[in-house]
């Protein structure tokens, strides 16, 4: 996984999967069409500020609530490519992870980095930067690693068990 460099985008604590993409949307189809209703009963202009590439940043509990897809698809289609939190629901981490965006658990960085401000992060070695300060995350590892790596659960698992090749005599 790459280094992702994008604006800070902050919510509070205990954003839950109703509240990231209400369910009156989830007859929507496309990444694109749940990201211009993303967060719109906390912030209606969110959709319309974040760009490709954007960080969303939060406090506690992000992610909680109904194991609903939507919610990642829905931060994808705003243009988050990824998500920094103090913690996150667990089902919302691994439906994250399935779908290749990135969540980072990291209190200090999640209670610090600034609003509006550009900030990088490196998924592979857990460092998140801005303005000259520094955080470091655990990172991922392991099969999560590879999950994102792969762009995803479905690439991962295509990839790992494709047939092998024919041979000829």
């Amino acid at each position: 996984m790459m280094r992702i460099t994008g604006r800070v985008h902050r919510f509070g604590d205990h954003v839950n999967t109703d509240v990231i993409i209400p369910g009156r949307y989830l007859t929507l189809r496309t990444k694109a069409e749940l990201g211009r209703h993303c967060m719109e009963g906390l912030d209606p202009e969110f959709a319309g500020r974040a760009k490709p590439g954007d960080i969303l940043v939060a406090g506690r509990n992000f992610g909680s609530g109904s194991s609903r897809e939507h919610a990642i698809l829905s931060l994808q289609g705003a243009g988050i490519a990824a998500v920094v939190v103090e913690s996150a629901a667990r089902i919302f981490f691994r439906n994250a992870i399935n779908l290749a965006l990135p969540v980072i658990v990291c209190a200090e960085a999640a209670r610090a980095l600034q609003e509006g401000e550009e900030a990088t992060i490196e998924p592979v070695t857990g460092l998140i930067a801005q303005a000259g300060r520094a955080w470091q995350a655990p990172p991922f590892q392991g099969e999560v690693a590879a999950i994102l790596a792969s762009g995803g659960l479905v690439e991962y698992l295509r990839r790992s068990f494709s047939p092998p090749p024919i041979l000829q005599d």
